[in-house]
C-alpha cells in the first residue's frame, strides 16, 4: 500500500475502506499533492476485490475547506496550459471516484467548501452533521466551479446548482439534505454512531449485487426508455440470477437462513483486529 502525506487509507478486515483526508492543520484543503494521492488511493481501492465499500471522511474539525490558498496563489502565476493540466488532474479524481465499482459514502462535518462539494457529489451517498456548512464559494474569489459542476448538478439538480454556484451562499446539513446533496443529516454528536449504522446496513448486502446495482444504475442514468436500455436491464437480471452470490442469496432466502456473505462477516467480526494502515 502507498504511503501518503495528505491522506490515510485504512482497510477494515470486514471489507470496508476508509479514506481520510488528513491535512488537519490546513482544514483538509486540496492541493496538487492531495489530488494526486487521492487518485492513487482510489486506484488501490479499485484494485482490491475484497473490499465491499468505501467511506470518505475528513480528520479534525472540517471535512475540507476546498482549495488550499497557497496552491491557488501558485496556480494564478502559472500559464493557461499548466492550469489546464491541473484541471485535468482534478477531473481525473472526480471521474475516477464516480466510476469506482464499489459503493461510496461521504461523511461530512464542519466545512465543505468549493471542490469538497465535488468530492461529496461524486460519491454514491453522503451523510453529514446538521451544523455542517456547505458552500460553492468559487465566485467569491473570481473563479467558477467548473470541473466539479457535472457532479454537483447530478447531486442537487440544475436549479439548486445555479442558485448556490451564483450566490456562493452557505447552507447547513438540513438544507443539504433537502436538495439531495446529503442522504441524511444528523446532530453532530450522533454522527459517528450513525456512520456505524450505515456500515452495519451495507454489510448485510451481497458485495457482488451492490457492484452490479451500481453498474446498472450508471447505465440507466435518467431512465430514458430505449430498446437498448431494455435489453441491458434484461441481461443484467439474468446475469445476477445465475451468479454465485445470486444463487446463494435465493437459496438462503428460500431456506430461511443468512446468506454466506453475512456468515463470513460474523467470522471476521469475531476475529476483529485493528484496521491496517
Amino acid at each position: 500500500m502507498d504511503n501518503f502525506n495528505t491522506l490515510e487509507l485504512l482497510i477494515d478486515p470486514r471489507g470496508i475502506a476508509t479514506l481520510w483526508l488528513s491535512r488537519e492543520s490546513k482544514n483538509n484543503a486540496f492541493n496538487a499533492e492531495m489530488i494526486r494521492e487521492l487518485i492513487l488511493a482510489l486506484d488501490h481501492v479499485g484494485s482490491d476485490p475484497s473490499l465491499r465499500f468505501l467511506l470518505i471522511r475528513g480528520r479534525g474539525k472540517h471535512f475540507s475547506a476546498g482549495a488550499d490558498l497557497a496552491w491557488m496563489q501558485q496556480s494564478a502565476e502559472l500559464d493557461y496550459h499548466t492550469n489546464l493540466d491541473d484541471a485535468r488532474e482534478l477531473a481525473e479524481l472526480m471521474y475516477n471516484l464516480a466510476k469506482l465499482k464499489i459503493p461510496t459514502l461521504a461523511v461530512v462535518q464542519g466545512a465543505a467548501f468549493g471542490g469538497a462539494l465535488g468530492l461529496i457529489s461524486a460519491c454514491d451517498m453522503a451523510i453529514g452533521a446538521d451544523d455542517a456548512q456547505f458552500c460553492l464559494s468559487e465566485v467569491r474569489i473570481g473563479l467558477a466551479p467548473a470541473v466539479i459542476s457535472p457532479f454537483v448538478v447530478q447531486a442537487i439538480g440544475e436549479r439548486a446548482a445555479r442558485r448556490y454556484a451564483l450566490t456562493a451562499e452557505r447552507f447547513g446539513g438540513q438544507r443539504a439534505k433537502e436538495i439531495g446533496l446529503l442522504s441524511e443529516s444528523y446532530p453532530a454528536d450522533t454522527l459517528d454512531q450513525q456512520v456505524e449504522q450505515w456500515i452495519d446496513n451495507l454489510l448485510l448486502n451481497s458485495p457482488a449485487a451492490m457492484r452490479a446495482s451500481k453498474e446498472l444504475l450508471r447505465e440507466v442514468g435518467h431512465g430514458a426508455l430505449t430498446p437498448a436500455l431494455r435489453r441491458y436491464t434484461e441481461n443484467a437480471i439474468a446475469r445476477i440470477r445465475v451468479s454465485p452470490e445470486g444463487q446463494e442469496g435465493l437459496r438462503a432466502f428460500l431456506q430461511k437462513r443468512a446468506p454466506n456473505w453475512q456468515a463470513e462477516l460474523t467470522n471476521k467480526e469475531s476475529n476483529h483486529k485493528e484496521p491496517r494502515r
